[in-house]
């Protein structure tokens, strides 16, 4: 149902990954000279998000919605290793980077929103089929 807990955490990790691209370390990914990383970083945020934001309506069809929520968690984890990369490449890890390491722990919130989600989808699925065998 739509109404389910995993819809919440999959919802705050689209939020988070769209908020990302307001923060100061995608500022930072921009002005990469080689480019790669901004590539990289933008595409597995934005692909994550539509993984997420697909899988909330895929609340009839549950291992569907599981195979999806794992791609998006895949994605999640590109984009927060692209993030790291990106932050540990700063070179002057001081106190003034926080908003940049906030950057990071926004993405690692969202990695733990969607393993959360699959685990909630998880329990569902076993109810289910526990259900189907008293039936």
């Amino acid at each position: 149902m739509i109404q389910r807990i995993q819809t919440v955490f999959l919802a705050v990790a689209v939020i988070i990954n769209i908020a990302f691209f307001f923060l100061p370390l995608y500022e930072e990914a921009l002005r990469d000279p080689s480019g790669w990383v901004t590539n990289i970083l933008t595409a597995a945020l934005v692909v994550a998000a539509a993984l997420c934001l697909y899988s909330i309506f895929l609340f009839r069809d549950r291992p569907k919605q599981i195979r999806f929520v794992k791609l998006g968690l895949v994605m999640q984890v590109v984009a927060l290793g692209a993030c790291v990369g990106l932050f540990f490449s700063l070179g002057r890890l001081t106190t003034a980077l926080w908003q940049e390491a906030l950057g990071v722990g926004l993405l690692g919130v969202a990695v733990i929103l969607c393993y959360l989600a699959l685990h909630f989808i998880h329990r569902d699925e076993q109810l289910v089929q526990s259900m189907d065998r008293i039936r």
